[in-house]
């Protein structure tokens, strides 16, 4: 039947409480059933049918006894009908069942297991009732999740700067990788599953190999937070070649990166920098307790076609680094504390400036003071209690957790394009168009490249 497009099939109205975020079950959707899942600000879930127009939906953590803090992500499990997850700005991440009740009195909780920087618990009660189980992942909001293409694997990123990637059923830890600096934003899995990109405060995209666990490239075009990533599912194959003209490298993959500094980056990832194996520290073993890691020979090399500021702006003092970690095997990491920015949250005309103080761009140019571009950002030890061991920077920098910037390829943008007036927060690639939404409101579609 012809929709109308100018009057909406639902609309509802909220108060005292913003939607945050929402999903609908891809695996269901139907004529009779159209599942929607929405997160709110205060912590509430809430399932609606549109296909039923009567449907008032079901309210899960309703009076907040589960979290209280804001609905960072919620997503339908791959192909399941009443499965999904929550994740929160606690660093909390919740399973629940569309078809149980949450119980009248804060949950009890077991814990189940255990690693390096995350617990899993299960809820204690006679009878079925959500969560189901309860996951608390790094330190800082958890920002975003995203499922393997299998559905096997979960890569989370936190405002801890740690990209951690478990196996969901098992609940073991599969991978980790550090940001730059600050906190991650944003995570996307290529479609054969084998690459993760991620996105955040250090203004990179970074490639992180699943099956190698390593950081395969950097892309730096941004001018502030990298908000959005994704990758293009419907991109050509490599169409080059030319008149007898030597033959460029073949595109492997692509994917877009979308920013708060109001620009859409296009990223090609070539067969020649995924076949890369820059050198990098080799695993050291674990220091015997009481006794000092070794410390790694420092480098201060700069990188090619970036201010020197730039390559040096995080050259912290080197303790031992972390082991290189295999995919199927949890790491076993250092102890220490996270080392994470303390960001401050500006208003007035400092918002419009989309929070530059710690972008990349800013400490290339000097940063706050003549002399500080030198020196290493702000660090506060970010709190892990409760969540097992985390990673400090200064033990981290320059292995193969968060390799330096001169030690693995840096990609430059396909395209690079001012798209918006209002920080860029949505990126999704269809088969005919690009869709991108902002801060202000606006979704816009584009019309693909060629």
């Amino acid at each position: 039947q012809a929709l109308d497009l100018q009057r909406p099939i639902d609309k509802r109205v909220y108060k005292g409480t913003q939607p945050t975020c929402h999903d609908f079950n891809q695996f269901t959707a139907g004529t009779e059933t159209l599942a929607l899942l929405v997160g709110f600000s205060a912590g509430q879930v809430q399932y609606l049918d549109l296909a039923k127009k009567d449907s008032a939906g079901r309210l899960f953590n309703e009076e907040r006894l589960i979290d209280k803090s804001k609905v960072t992500l919620v997503k339908w499990l791959p192909d399941t009908e009443r499965l999904f997850l929550a994740s929160h700005a606690s660093g909390h991440l919740y399973l629940y069942d569309s078809e149980q009740p949450c119980g009248a009195s804060s949950p009890q909780y077991t814990l189940l297991t255990q690693g390096e920087g995350f617990r899993v618990f299960s809820c204690k009660s006679k009878t079925p009732r959500n969560p189901l189980l309860k996951w608390a992942v790094g330190s800082g909001p958890l920002n975003e999740f995203a499922f393997s293409p299998d559905g096997r694997s979960l890569a989370c990123v936190s405002q801890d700067g740690v990209l951690r990637v478990f196996h969901f059923s098992s609940m073991l830890l599969q991978g980790m990788m550090r940001s730059y600096f600050g906190g991650l934003l944003c995570v996307c899995w290529s479609p054969d599953g084998r690459y993760v990109v991620t996105g955040g405060e250090d203004d990179l995209v970074t490639v992180w190999s699943f099956a190698e666990g390593r950081v395969v490239a950097r892309g730096h075009g941004h001018k502030s937070w990298v908000n959005a990533v994704a990758f293009d599912p419907f991109a050509p194959p490599d169409g080059h070649g030319g008149d007898g003209a030597e033959e460029p490298p073949s595109v492997a993959y692509r994917f877009g990166s979308a920013g708060q500094d109001t620009q859409f980056c296009l990223w090609d990832l070539t067969e020649d920098v995924l076949e890369l194996r820059p050198p990098l520290p080799r695993s050291r073993p674990a220091a015997a307790p009481g006794e000092e890691p070794p410390a790694p020979p420092s480098s201060s090399s700069s990188v090619p076609g970036l201010p020197r500021s730039l390559s040096r702006s995080n050259s912290l003092p080197q303790a031992g680094g972390g082991p290189q970690t295999s995919p199927r095997v949890p790491p076993v990491l250092s102890v220490g504390r996270f080392a994470t920015l303390s960001l401050r949250d500006p208003r007035g005309a400092a918002e419009k400036e989309h929070k530059r103080y710690h972008s990349l761009g800013n400490i290339s140019r000097g940063g706050a003071g003549g002399g500080n571009a030198e020196k290493a950002p702000p660090q506060t030890g970010g709190s892990s209690r409760g969540r097992g061991a985390s990673l400090d920077m200064a033990k981290v920098l320059g292995t193969a957790l968060c390799p330096r910037l001169h030690e693995v390829p840096l990609l430059e943008p396909l395209v690079c394009k001012k798209i918006a007036q209002e920080r860029l927060t949505v990126l999704l690639f269809l088969e005919d168009c690009i869709v991108t939404a902002c801060q202000e409101g606006l979704i816009c579609t584009w019309a693909r490249p060629g």
